[in-house]
């Protein structure tokens, strides 16, 4: 299971999330039948957010063709907000229920989550006597965790003490922003919690951390390879017996064992795996490649590559060509003849923020460019912006041919609703639809700057996003359909999708899945014009390939980049101040030109050709 020295807490690796939360569902189902084959409660400690959600679908799963019985399971949550209602859409009584209680044949009363409704100077003493509960109960025979990206275990953020027990706790400023889009904005987000303690969650036999996509890598590897600290609370758990990590590949990238894997022994060389391990050394010795040398391999424990490949020149001069070939003016190819190409935008301005710079040459080459827009993004608009568009349209009645009175009552309703909706409230379809205006009119105007007619942007409002909430419905027929119907029309000759994993809200997976399906099915019914299509994902807002898993290096003049600038500018309910910025308070704009620059600067300190900046993307093979 542990496969380094640097490893403090025994890790998992599983291929995917799936693979991975079937696991961890397996092994609660086992422990729950072999408690109750001796007539035994298991006590199980639950989490909740993004991480658990399929663990819970799978024991739904299991509780439903299996038979798998929670008669005997007592369960205890981790921690609620404080102040929370519980019918609220954030609570987390409501997010056990709709996940996992209301499924399965479990107690009522045999289900604890913290309180969010008390008064807070009875807060005390409902900590100890859950606590105590806790104990009643015989303790916990196994706790399930995520990880917060401050390496917080339940919400014992940064400076929990090892020995913290139940109690009402601060919430950190970064915990709090990437809350925000479950509160629709950060002033909505409560500032305080009801929270296990570390030492409450140490207590339990056993200990499950699960933690999935690349957004998670850098605080992984600081909980399972870093020294225990209090600024990191995740790193408590090396000092459990019986403790497990259980990963996704993604969420292990940063792993020692997977990132830089020479350091931990013998390797199996491929050309992947000596294109990043050349990166990388010529990145720690701040040479460029070809100046790398034989002794620069073997003092950092890559000497048995250099006997493979005779010398380190040899080596440098692979890795050398190949990124060099990367390196490309003509996204779509130099041949005259235009080619169709369709960019799928998971939001209305994913297509500008990630890859304008190729959109717009793409666009100047004279191809026949089609943007697909997945989704309306109709919930990341501010509520000031509806009343606004909503009071134009009262303001210019007559222009629009409208009778005063129906404009009027139409303003004066969309203001009420606005007023009277409750924080994390969601939209009345009427504020939904004019959000979702609002973001395609934007989409429009981007397109049009960048030279392509209103006939090439295409709008699909797939139907697993239109919930109004942060929460989307599972993938659909209906959604992967939509995208079914649009490749069969337009035939391209290049697809381009958002493989931007890390997007903190799940439509970009969502998005790509889609997409991936889409072209499964196409690929078994033998569509010819598939065989002359090429797909590229290019990452976003939130973060890059990594160098080794560049194949197409699109580089940007100033004046470029200027454009694309320009493009991402015209998405303004989106500028100065987006409503979900995630945890980079920079705008996106800014964001994506600081990330163009970084991959220019890459190759350069390379040794490759210097350029302003450089648009990454990756070939997917179907």
């Amino acid at each position: 299971m542990q496969h380094s020295q640097y490893e403090k807490v025994p890790t998992k690796i599983f291929e995917n999330s799936i693979e991975a939360s079937k696991s961890v569902a397996q092994e609660i189902a086992d422990l729950i039948r072999e408690k109750a084959s001796k007539g035994e409660n298991c006590v199980l400690g639950l989490a909740t957010g993004s991480t658990p959600t399929t663990v819970y679908g799978e024991l739904v799963r299991m509780h439903e063709e299996e038979g798998l019985s929670f008669q005997n399971v007592i369960t205890f949550n981790l921690d609620e907000y404080f102040p929370m209602q519980p019918n609220a859409l954030q609570s987390y009584v409501r997010f056990m229920k709709e996940y996992l209680f209301d499924h399965i044949d479990i107690a009522p009363e045999n289900t604890n989550v913290p309180d969010g409704t008390l008064a807070k100077a009875d807060v005390q003493k409902y900590c100890k006597d859950y606590e105590q509960k806790i104990e009643d109960a015989g303790g916990l025979d196994m706790q399930i965790l995520g990880i917060g990206r401050t390496g917080h275990i339940g919400f014992n953020e940064p400076g929990s003490g090892i020995y913290s027990l139940t109690r009402l706790v601060t919430l950190d400023h970064i915990t709090i922003t990437d809350a925000a889009s479950d509160f629709y904005g950060e002033e909505n987000v409560p500032r305080k919690a009801i929270t296990m303690g570390v030492g409450t969650i140490l207590k339990a036999k056993k200990i499950v951390m699960m933690a999935w996509g690349e957004g998670k890598a850098p605080i992984i590897k600081e909980a399972i390879e870093g020294e225990i600290s209090d600024y990191v609370p995740a790193t408590y758990l090396q000092n459990h017996t019986n403790v497990v990590a259980i990963l996704d590949q993604a969420s292990s990238a940063h792993l020692t064992r997977v990132k830089t894997p020479w350091l931990t022994g013998d390797v199996e060389w491929n050309e992947t795996l000596v294109k990043r391990a050349a990166i990388w050394l010529s990145q720690i010795t701040e040479k460029p490649l070809l100046k790398l040398t034989n002794r620069d391999y073997s003092e950092n424990g890559m000497g048995d590559l250099v006997t493979e490949y005779d010398t380190a020149y040899n080596i440098n001069l692979r890795v050398f060509s190949g990124l060099k070939d990367t390196i490309t003016g003509w996204p779509a190819g130099k041949e005259k003849a235009s080619k169709r190409v369709i960019i799928f935008s998971p939001h209305p301005d994913d297509d500008v923020i990630s890859m304008g710079g190729t959109f717009i040459r793409l666009a100047d080459h004279g191809h026949e460019v089609h943007v697909a827009y997945q989704t309306s993004g109709n919930i990341a608009v501010f509520d000031d912006d509806v009343i606004r568009f909503a009071d134009f349209v009262n303001d210019y009645h007559d222009q629009f041919g409208l009778a005063k009175e129906v404009t009027q009552v139409m303003f004066t309703s969309i203001k009420d609703r606005i007023k009277n909706k409750k924080a994390g409230e969601v939209d009345s379809p009427e504020v939904q639809k004019i959000k979702g205006l609002i973001r395609r009119g934007e989409a429009k105007a981007g397109c049009r700057y960048v030279g392509i007619d209103d006939s090439q942007a295409h709008f699909l409002d797939m139907p697993f996003y239109e919930t109004g909430k942060v929460k989307k419905k599972p993938l659909g027929e209906d959604d992967i359909q939509i995208i079914i119907d649009l490749l069969e029309e337009i035939k391209p000759h290049q697809i381009y999708a958002a493989g931007d994993l890390s997007d903190p809200h799940g439509t970009h997976r969502v998005c790509l899945k889609a997409i991936f399906e889409a072209l499964d099915r196409l690929k078994k019914e033998k569509k010819d014009w598939l065989n002359e299509c090429q797909v590229w994902l290019y990452r976003g807002a939130w973060q890059e390939w990594e160098m080794e898993d560049v194949d197409m290096a699109i580089p940007l003049s100033p004046e470029e980049l200027l454009r694309k600038r320009r493009a991402i500018f015209k998405h303004q309910s989106q500028k100065d101040r987006p409503l979900f910025p995630g945890h980079d308070s920079r705008e996106f704009w800014q964001r994506s030109e600081a990330r163009n620059r970084g991959t220019a600067k890459l190759y350069d300190d390379l040794g490759l050709p210097e350029y302003e900046a450089i648009e990454a993307f990756k070939e997917y093979f179907f």
